[in-house]
Parts: C-alpha cells; sequence; structure tokens
C-alpha cells in the first residue's frame, strides 16, 4: 500500500467541517492475511489497543483491501488519540474498486497527524514484512511531540473560551502568538499578554526595585531591601536588613532566578550567583514569613488566588531523595515545560543547598512519610504546585493587589503575595506584595493540585471583548462556475461606498482599501486568510474558487453571506477528483453549510442544484432571478421569504407579496441598458448580498449605479471598446456556460460579422474541450485559434486537434485560422477587423493580454488611451466584468 496522495484540509471542507488529512492510498495486488493482520495486533500496546475501536474484522481483513485501508485509518486515529487528541471516528471511501481509496481522519496539530499516518503505514507495512516496531516508544514519541506543538495551557484554555464565545482565533507562530477575531476588530494575546500590555508596564515589572518603589509611594505594603553589585554585598545587605533573606534578579519572572528564606553566608552568595545568571543587577530583600500566594488580576479585577505550595518529596524508607524525585517525575501531570499541569522537580545547586539545611544530599533514604523540602520557592515553573484560595481572599488584600497591577500598568497580572494568612488584611499580618508579574502563568488556575478550577480564559475574553462583541467583521464568500469574480467586485464596490475599508480577494489579487496588495489568483483560503489578518479591514469580499476549497478548505469558519451564482456545465470536471456537476456542486455548496445562523445565503433560483442548496443554509436564503414568475422564488415568496428580481425594467427586493423598487437597468452601465443578462444576475445576486448585510436601499442603488465595467474596475469581464468602427469585446470566460451567455449577449449587440479569438485549457476533459468549440463554430464566422505555451500536461498540438474535431465539417462563410500564441492571435483578429464587426477575445493572461490589446489600439487610432490612463467614452464602452467571464 502507498500514499497517493495527502492533502491538510485546514477548514470547513466537502467533507467536513473539521480540520481533516484527506489521503489517497493505493493498494498492491498482495492481499494481508490474517496472520500479517494477527502479528500486528500483536504489535499493538494494550494503551492503544484500548484506545482502537476497529471498524474491520479479521476475516474480512483478508479477504478486502477495504479492511487493509480501513485499518491504515483506524490507527492513525488511535495514534492521535493515545498522543493526547481528541479527534472523531476515521472515515473510508472507496474510489476504485479493490485498488483505491479516500481514508479521512480528523488532526488537531497536522505535524502530528501527519507523523501518526506515517506511523501507521510503518506497522502495516512491519505485519507484512514480519519486523516488529516499539509502538511503545514510538506513541511516546508522537506525545511528547503533541505536548512540546500544541498550545500551552494558559494560551489554549484563552483560546477555547474564545471559540466559546464565537470569536475566532488563528495561531500566527508554532510559539504563543494568537490572533483572536478578524480585520480591524481582532485582539492578539502571547500567552497571558494581550495586545494592551505595554512595553513600559512589562519594563516596570521586569525591574523589581523601580516595582517596589512605586507601589510603596500609593501605600502598598513590600518588603525593604537593595540593589546588590557582587555575592560579597549580598551578603552584607542580608546582614543590614536582619533575619532571613530573600535574593532574586531585579529583572525577570516566573521566579527564574529566585531563593528564598535565606540565612547563612554560603546560602546567600550561592543565591546571588545562581541569580545573577540570570540578570547582571540582583536584589537582596527581607524575607516575608508566611505562605506563597499568587493573585491573578485581568482588567481591574481579582479572578482567581492560589496558595503555592514548595517542591517536596516524601520518602518511603527505601529510596534516595534522588529515586524520589525520578519516581514523581513519572507523573503524567509533571512535564519539561509549561505545556503540562506541573513542572518537572529539580535537583540543581539551589535544591542541593536545600537539603545540605535538612541535614540531607541527594543519596540519603529519608524515612517513610518524612518530607523533603527541595526548594523554597513554590513556583510552578520549578516544580511548585498549587491550591486554589480564590474564595479566601480578604477584599482589602484583593483591592492592594488591584492597586499593585494599576501602579505598574498592567491589564494582567499576576501578584506575588507573602503573608501567615490571605483572609485578613495585610496590615494585620504584616504580609507583602513582593513581586507584580507581567504575563503570568495560568496553570495553578486552570489546573490547581487542590481546590476549584477557575475560567481564568474566560477572563481574558471578556477584559478583551464586551459583551455581545465576537470580533467578527463582516465576511462575504462569493462562489460559482462563472459570475463570481464580477459579483466580488460589485459587493466589495458596494460597502467601499458605504464607508467601511474593504479587503477583497478574487482571481485578480488581493485588495484592501481599492488598493491591490497582492496579484495573480488570490481566490483561495490562503488570500483569505491575509484578508481576514489584516487590521485595516473593515469587512471582507472574498470569491472563493472550487481549487482552494478541494485543495486545503475554506479560509474561514463562518461568513454573513454566501452567494452562489450559478453550477455551469463542462467546468473543471475531472480534476481534484470531481467527476459530474452533482459533485461540482457539492463543492460550491461548502460556503452555504457556513453561513451563521444570523446570515443569509444568496442563491441562483434558476439552477437547479444552487437552488437546492437553501436546504443545507442555517441561516436565511434570499433568491435571485431575472424572471419574477420563477417558480422557486414565488414558493419563497409564498412563505415570506426574501428574492430579488426584475420586473418592469427595474431591479426589485422582494420580502414576501411586498416588492420595493432598487434601480431602473438603465441606469446601471454595468447591464448596458438591461440587454446583458447575466450581468443583470450579478447585481441581482450583489443587491441581494448588499440587502443581507443591512446596507440602505439608497446605498445599494447609488453603489450599483456607479459600479463601471472599464478595465480598471473589471479587466477582462466583458470590456467593450471600439477599433476601426469595430465593436471589441474582451472577456475572460473559458467554459461552455461562460460561451452560452457570451453569445446570448453578443445577439443583442449590433454588427454584421462576429470573430473570436479562443483557446481551450489542457487540463479540461475531451468532451468539455468538444463542446466549446462546438458553441464556438455554430455562432462565430472567424474563429482564431491558438495553442498556449503550457498546455497542462498534453501533447503540443492535441488541443487543436480536439478544437477542430469540435468545429466539425467546413461550413460555408466560417474560417478557422490557427495562430501562434495569444498575443499573435489577438494581432492576427485585430489587424483583420473591418467597420461593423465584432471580436470577442478571450483574455487568457488578462493583465499582459489587455495591455496588449490597448497598445495596438493606441498605435492605430491616436485618440485611444492606453489600459492605464483614462479612457475615453468614445473608446471604451461600459460594459461591465461578465458573469460569463468566468467569474
Amino acid at each position: 500500500m502507498k500514499t497517493d496522495s495527502i492533502r491538510a484540509l485546514r477548514g470547513p471542507n466537502l467533507w467536513s467541517d473539521d480540520t481533516l488529512l484527506e489521503v489517497v492510498l493505493v493498494v498492491d495486488a498482495d492481499l494481508p492475511t490474517p496472520a500479517m493482520l494477527g502479528h500486528l495486533r500483536g504489535c499493538m500496546t494494550r494503551e492503544l489497543a484500548a484506545m482502537t475501536q476497529p471498524i474491520w474484522d479479521q476475516s474480512e481483513a483478508s479477504e478486502s483491501h477495504h479492511g487493509e485501508a480501513s485499518l491504515i485509518a483506524e490507527l492513525t486515529a488511535a495514534l492521535e488519540r493515545a498522543a493526547g487528541s481528541d479527534i472523531a471516528p476515521p472515515a473510508v471511501h472507496e474510489l476504485v474498486p479493490g485498488a483505491t481509496y479516500r481514508v479521512l481522519v480528523q488532526y488537531q496539530e497536522e505535524e502530528v497527524g501527519r507523523r501518526a499516518l506515517a506511523l501507521a503505514l510503518d506497522l502495516l507495512t512491519a505485519a507484512r514484512t514480519g519486523q516488529r516496531i516499539d509502538l511503545a516508544a514510538a506513541t511516546k514519541e508522537l506525545r511528547s511531540l503533541n505536548q512540546s506543538i500544541r498550545l500551552g495551557p494558559s494560551t489554549g484554555a484563552i483560546v477555547r473560551a474564545a471559540e466559546a464565545r464565537g470569536i475566532p482565533a488563528r495561531r500566527l507562530t508554532e510559539g504563543s502568538l494568537v490572533v483572536l477575531g478578524h480585520g480591524s476588530r481582532a485582539r492578539r494575546i502571547w500567552a497571558a499578554e494581550t495586545d494592551r500590555t505595554s512595553a513600559i508596564a512589562e519594563s516596570i515589572a521586569q525591574d523589581k526595585d523601580l516595582t517596589k518603589s512605586l507601589l510603596a509611594a500609593v501605600g502598598v505594603p513590600v518588603p525593604e531591601g537593595r540593589s546588590v553589585e557582587n555575592a560579597e554585598e549580598a551578603w552584607q545587605a542580608a546582614q543590614e536588613i536582619g533575619g532571613p533573606v530573600v535574593v532574586k534578579p531585579r529583572r525577570g519572572n516566573q521566579g527564574r532566578g529566585v531563593s528564598v528564606a535565606l540565612r547563612t553566608r554560603e546560602a546567600v552568595m550561592a543565591a546571588y550567583d545562581f541569580a545573577r545568571a540570570q540578570e547582571d543587577e540582583v536584589l537582596v530583600e527581607r524575607h516575608v514569613e508566611g505562605c506563597d500566594f499568587r493573585l491573578l488580576v485581568i482588567g481591574g479585577r481579582l479572578i482567581s488566588a492560589a496558595r503555592r505550595v514548595c517542591p517536596t518529596v516524601t520518602g518511603d524508607g527505601q529510596h534516595t531523595i534522588t529515586e524520589l524525585v525520578d519516581i514523581e517525575n513519572q507523573n503524567p501531570r509533571r512535564g519539561e515545560d509549561h505545556s503540562t499541569a506541573l513542572s518537572k522537580l529539580r535537583l540543581d545547586e539551589i535544591g542541593r543547598e536545600m537539603l545540605a539545611t535538612q541535614g540531607m544530599t541527594v543519596d540519603t533514604v529519608p524515612a517513610a512519610g518524612q518530607v523533603v523540602l527541595l526548594r523554597r520557592n513554590a513556583n510552578l515553573s520549578t516544580g511548585g504546585s498549587a491550591i486554589d484560595i480564590t474564595d479566601e481572599v480578604h477584599p482589602l488584600v484583593a483591592e492592594r493587589a488591584i492597586d499593585a497591577a494599576a501602579m505598574v500598568g498592567l491589564d494582567v497580572a499576576g501578584i506575588d503575595v507573602v503573608a501567615t494568612r490571605i483572609d485578613q488584611p495585610l496590615d494585620v499580618t504584616r504580609g507583602a506584595i513582593v513581586e507584580v508579574n507581567a504575563a503570568p502563568g495560568l496553570r495553578m488556575h486552570l489546573e490547581p493540585s487542590e481546590g476549584t478550577p477557575r475560567p481564568v480564559g474566560e477572563a481574558m475574553i471578556n477584559s478583551m471583548f464586551p459583551h455581545g462583541d465576537n470580533g467578527r467583521i463582516p465576511i462575504v464568500a462569493v462562489t460559482g462556475t462563472n459570475g463570481k469574480t464580477t459579483t466580488t467586485r460589485c459587493v466589495a464596490h458596494l460597502l467601499q461606498r458605504s464607508g467601511r475599508r474593504v479587503g477583497m480577494t478574487c482571481t485578480d489579487g488581493i485588495y484592501v482599501g481599492g488598493r491591490r496588495i497582492d496579484t495573480g489568483d488570490c481566490s483561495g483560503p490562503k488570500s483569505a486568510r491575509a484578508v481576514l489578518g489584516n487590521p485595516r479591514v473593515d469587512a471582507a469580499v472574498l470569491e472563493t474558487a472550487r481549487g482552494g476549497m478541494l485543495r486545503e478548505g475554506l479560509g474561514f469558519d463562518w461568513c454573513d453571506v454566501a452567494v452562489i451564482t450559478n453550477v455551469g456545465e463542462g467546468d473543471h470536471l475531472g480534476m481534484g477528483g470531481i467527476a459530474t456537476v452533482q459533485e461540482l456542486a457539492r463543492v460550491k455548496a461548502i460556503p452555504v453549510r457556513r453561513v451563521s445562523a444570523q446570515g443569509a445565503a444568496v442563491l441562483n433560483a434558476d439552477d437547479p442544484f444552487v437552488a437546492d442548496m437553501a436546504k443545507l443554509c442555517r441561516g436565511g436564503v434570499i433568491f435571485f432571478s431575472r424572471n419574477p414568475a420563477s417558480p422557486v422564488l414565488a414558493a419563497h415568496r409564498n412563505q415570506g421569504g426574501k428574492a430579488v428580481t426584475v420586473r418592469s425594467g427595474s431591479i426589485i427586493l422582494c420580502t414576501g407579496r411586498d416588492e420595493r423598487p432598487v434601480a431602473r437597468l438603465s441606469d446601471l452601465p454595468l447591464t448596458h441598458g438591461g440587454r446583458i443578462g447575466f450581468q443583470v444576475e450579478n447585481l441581482l445576486a450583489a443587491v441581494a448580498a448588499g440587502h443581507a448585510l443591512g446596507l440602505s436601499l439608497d446605498a445599494i442603488r447609488t453603489g450599483i449605479e456607479t459600479f463601471a465595467s472599464d478595465l480598471d474596475t473589471v479587466p477582462g469581464r466583458f470590456n467593450v471598446l471600439t477599433h476601426r468602427g469595430a465593436a471589441v469585446i474582451l472577456d475572460y470566460g473559458h467554459n461552455s456556460s461562460a460561451l452560452l451567455a457570451l453569445c446570448e449577449a453578443i445577439e443583442k449587440m449590433p454588427h454584421r460579422r462576429r470573430k473570436i479569438v479562443y483557446t481551450a485549457a489542457g487540463d479540461r476533459r475531451d468532451e468539455d474541450i468538444i463542446r466549446q468549440a462546438q458553441i464556438i463554430g455554430d455562432f462565430f464566422h472567424d474563429i482564431y485559434i491558438y495553442e498556449d505555451q503550457c498546455t497542462r500536461g498534453r501533447p503540443s498540438g492535441e488541443i487543436m486537434r480536439i478544437m477542430r474535431e469540435g468545429f466539425g465539417a467546413e461550413k460555408p462563410g466560417r474560417a478557422v485560422l490557427q495562430e501562434v500564441g495569444e498575443f499573435g492571435a489577438i494581432s492576427a483578429a485585430l489587424a483583420g477587423l473591418k467597420p461593423g464587426e465584432l471580436l470577442l477575445c478571450q483574455v487568457d493572461q488578462v493583465e499582459l493580454a489587455l495591455d496588449h490589446v490597448m497598445e495596438i489600439v493606441r498605435q492605430s487610432e491616436a485618440h485611444i488611451p492606453s489600459v492605464h490612463a483614462p479612457k475615453s467614452k468614445a473608446a471604451v464602452v461600459a460594459l461591465p466584468a461578465a458573469a460569463a467571464g468566468g467569474g
């Protein structure tokens, strides 16, 4: 068995709304025997077997490749679960009977999913060859990988709280930098640090001496102490203070380099060296007697509090302290980093010094029940644990903690308090605030060793996003076979005129505020994420192409409006595993499935595949049709539904029986007075989308009346100009549906002879190329064909041969001329134009082709401007980008 392809579907996709690995497996001729599968069973550890719920039976697997593919799916899922991922059961689809299968396995971390798949395949190979794999070791490695790359407890809790509020979250790095929300309404976190955490406040918090002076100035009790420059001075300061002292870096956080309750010269000097390794400047302070408390302040409120317990081991009378530490470190709650509830215990120099104060060494065997203190520092990062005491905090202690956070300037702060009791004021217990920490760890509050876990993630989110704010901007997803680019541009135009800074993706690039920031085909999920991650964007209009949805899924989780223009014949079939129009419709329906409950799907009532998508929409549905008597429209309106249609030369918005005029077709430049049917449909869809977004009728009317069809606004989408007294149409149309729509439009334009420049894409099926040639051959008189330099896998000359097959026998009055390259064909066609004729140029390399055409026109007629200059109304007829233009 081998993998033919592996795709990571990172957003809602054809198969699921979850992230998936889509794997195509090809099996060989050798069926797995029962002995092989039995051997594979024997390789499983008890832990993994307990997590596996096979959908195969050994006897069935010995007779069927389906069992083998199912085994791979189940093993991959089981290995992911063993690594700590919570995923749904996998699925297997048979593509070619007995030979090829599609395996769908959910993942939480893509790298873990891919590694689990590779391990599952290795296990099957081992079963076939009689080899053995150390599954326990492999599973441990996989678990370690998952632990190292997944979000840590603090960031994970915040992200889960955001998602529970419907706020989208996206990880920006392999670390803990996460963006919450979209566009101009997004916020960022870095673990427990927010984008409102100022650099000044962080610097103050890291400077422990400065922090103390600021807190003391507002009456917050702090321990006395001073900075020292060497170990001798540290001991001198300790003697000045008297009693036990704390030695710590002047700057730092999370307990790094901190030693407490030091009494001897040796301990103080060793602690100085320990602190000096972290920071050049070191503080010596009075050690405040009492327990170590951490109070978490978020947004000016005390959210949680914990008593931190120093790391210890308990003797059993048999094991040394080193062995007891090793045993405790096997606790699955203890990890090497902050990804687990507790950190591993340490036996470093500070730990050995602590043992010495108790008359012990690392080789001492403590008596049964004897508690051995490993460190006086209770930070979780050095092995400490925590007990929740939130409900015990005295209101005046909470107030002091809030004052401390405010004085430093932190929106999120971990306030370290030392006191004998937390349920009494600090001036009563002679306690003190010893540190104020930026970016505090949340582990102790989320998973305390004892007590109630606190919803600190929710508190973080509530401080960043007020009630009812989900951090989202309006998202419009536009897809279909034809018309999607024009519709996308028109909806973006409506929003832009309403005062929004719009981010738009389409096959021509990425635009923000009307300025192009990226070029090329940007209709996929990567471009969508780029727009949604742009902090300048107030609304997003995203052309959502079939290819991107198949390769990776959607680039967003939910949208407010999904527009489906149509599902036409003969485009992209046979590609990406999509063989029929019905299957293509399922792909185009993905955005409809992801319309929010408050949103709407805008659907073409005249396309049965599109109209049928209404049942998939969680939100409302607005149908559009040029035919006001459409049965789908009528049935929908009878139930009080909304629709956009045309009556008496005007676009009207309908709600049930109510009808409101929007604009007259004669006032809409895109429709050429209403004569270009597919452009009317594009505007109907745009009007419906604008209404679904809450735009007023006046705003919609003004928008569509000012939406021009010039080369800058909608390049390569039914741009019409004049040359030598002939009409020249520039359009990107490249499929049968587009050609039929273009022919319908051209019939309504005055001309005496029709010409076309056209080629077919090499990755289309033979029957699709033939169908395109038939449409062209039946409608045009002079046909200029050419073959692209890139034939997309076909031998040179094959596309021309198939097109000529579609043209059929020679016809009187029709000429087929083959030219070299796109520009050669365009040049030849323009050179032969005569007054009164009409030429349709299919522009494949849109910008280059448009420049080429306009340069020829400019040279021929001096009053015709270049493509980038202001257009002369006499030269360029404002007919818009066309639905016929393939989007």
